[in-house]
């Protein structure tokens, strides 16, 4: 009897739902017709996503295409998809795509003015697409806004900036506004790097320090050759400009900082005074600001002084293998190293794994230790370095060191050492020269070096300076 009850009820709601609510044409469209009319949009329109990503992500990716042509290939061909299953849903539910034409024609002025942004970026997006003038990857300005081309849509542009923050750009923007493209043909630029020195420096000086401060940078090309210009008489100094060339302009903020440190410290070696605004005060009835005789004296403040803080640069020059080294060669070092925390006892390296840095300890203490019987073997305090025999010499460490206590250590990674030392023949031969005055340690590391297999019967009796020298220039310097 239930399912009597339930039938004419479904029986009812179905005839309901079949009763035409208008007409398109000559068909007659009900409710019912409504509904698969929509989810055979709605599934047309899944088909064309899904086939575009498809496309891209496997098909593209696979023929070894790149990423701004595997998105203009994917776009064009998903929406042509989504456009061919759109009619087809239309087709199958019997709309008659002919007695559309006025309905859309009506309708096109209402959504042209409401979407005509999206339009606008619709077009500038296949704009863009098409004439391959902003590429996925790009370096490019807008709006003094920099950073790379992450991805190209139809609608948007995403920009990825120095600071690693997403930028959506509507594409529109990209069309009609001035975007500096820095690498449509390769990344390739000038830099322009300002400088000012005090009057009455020699200009011809000036211009031969700073064409040899560009050559020290490794980054800058000589084909075109670096360039200084006079620009002009500025209010407190001589202006000048040096123009270099580099193969990868978006490096640029880290070039030009390395090429001020080396302008710094060229000029103080040639004592160039850089000049900073200066302003004349003149005091008129300058007797009245005299202090009156009878005023109490000051109290005489403290003659001890506050205690000078210890810079790494100092502690630096202190370490027998870097005390011989310029302010050039130590602002290297710090840029190159840094700093790293450990807490009390824990392990900083293991005895016999590979050296991978050179330790200088800024505060706290560490000891050296046999695993095995777990002994102490030495104690390293503030100022003390370690690690440099399984660096240089490419030997395991013969004891684990870990800390005492809380303690904060420069390190330099060997991969940055090795930059440091490439193409410094004079300070690896001090460095072989220093670590040749402890011939006890050396003796070990050269036994250790031949039970390993490492080298040859004949090498131990070499000279020591001769062996480590040969040594450091075979990690460091395979070439």
């Amino acid at each position: 009897m239930l399912f009597v009850i339930f039938g004419k009820i479904l029986a009812v709601n179905l005839s309901f739902l079949s009763e035409p609510l208008f007409k398109i044409g000559n068909k007659p469209i009900s409710s019912l017709a409504v509904v698969n009319l929509t989810v055979s949009l709605i599934f047309a329109l899944l088909i064309s996503r899904l086939f575009k990503q498809f496309l891209k992500t496997k098909i593209l990716t696979r023929l070894k295409i790149d990423a701004s042509n595997r998105e203009i290939i994917s776009t064009i061909l998903g929406y042509g998809v989504g456009v061919l299953a759109c009619i087809l849903a239309l087709q199958v539910n019997g709309i008659d795509l002919g007695s559309l034409a006025i309905l859309a024609g009506g309708l096109g002025i209402g959504i042209g003015f409401g979407l005509q942004d999206i339009t606008k970026n619709f077009v500038s997006g296949l704009t863009i697409l098409l004439e391959r003038k902003v590429k996925v990857g790009d370096f490019i300005e807008l709006d003094g806004m920099i950073g790379y081309v992450k991805e190209i849509s139809i609608r948007s542009t995403l920009i990825e900036t120095f600071d690693q923050f997403d930028v959506v750009v509507p594409n529109s923007q990209l069309v009609e506004k001035r975007l500096v493209n820095m690498s449509l043909e390769s990344f390739r630029g000038r830099i322009k790097i300002p400088i000012g020195v005090a009057y009455g420096s020699d200009p011809v000086l000036v211009t031969e320090i700073l064409l040899d401060c560009a050559y020290m940078e490794s980054t800058v090309l000589h084909d075109p050759s670096p360039k200084v210009k006079f620009i002009g008489f500025g209010e407190n100094s001589l202006d000048f400009e040096l123009w270099v060339y580099v193969n990868q302009i978006d490096q640029q903020v880290t070039i030009k900082s390395s090429i001020f440190y080396i302008i710094e410290y060229q000029f103080r070696q040639h004592k160039i005074s850089i000049p900073f605004p200066q302003r004349d005060l003149w005091v008129k009835n300058s007797e009245t600001l005299s202090l009156p005789q009878n005023l109490s004296t000051p109290p005489q403040l403290s003659s001890e002084e506050p205690p000078q803080p210890i810079f790494l640069k100092d502690i630096l020059k202190k370490v027998c293998y870097f005390k011989n080294c310029n302010d050039f060669y130590i602002r290297q070092l710090i840029e190159l190293g840094y700093r790293k925390q450990f807490q009390a006892s824990e392990v900083i390296f293991r005895e016999g794994e590979t050296g991978e840095g050179f330790y200088i300890i800024l505060s706290g203490s560490v000891e050296a230790y046999l695993e095995k019987v777990d002994r102490q073997i030495d104690v390293l305090r503030t100022n003390n370095f370690f690690g440099e025999f399984s660096l240089m010499l490419g030997i395991p460490h013969p004891a684990g060191i870990r800390s005492l206590e809380d303690t904060l250590l420069f390190i330099i990674h060997k991969h940055n050492f090795q930059t440091f030392i490439k193409d410094k023949p004079d300070l690896a031969n001090r460095l072989a020269e220093e670590l040749a005055k402890r011939q006890e340690i050396v003796a070990n590391c050269q036994i250790k070096l031949k039970e390993l297999g490492l080298i040859e019967e004949s090498d131990p009796h070499q000279n020591p300076v001769v062996w480590i020298r040969k040594r450091i220039q075979k990690l460091f310097n395979p070439h």
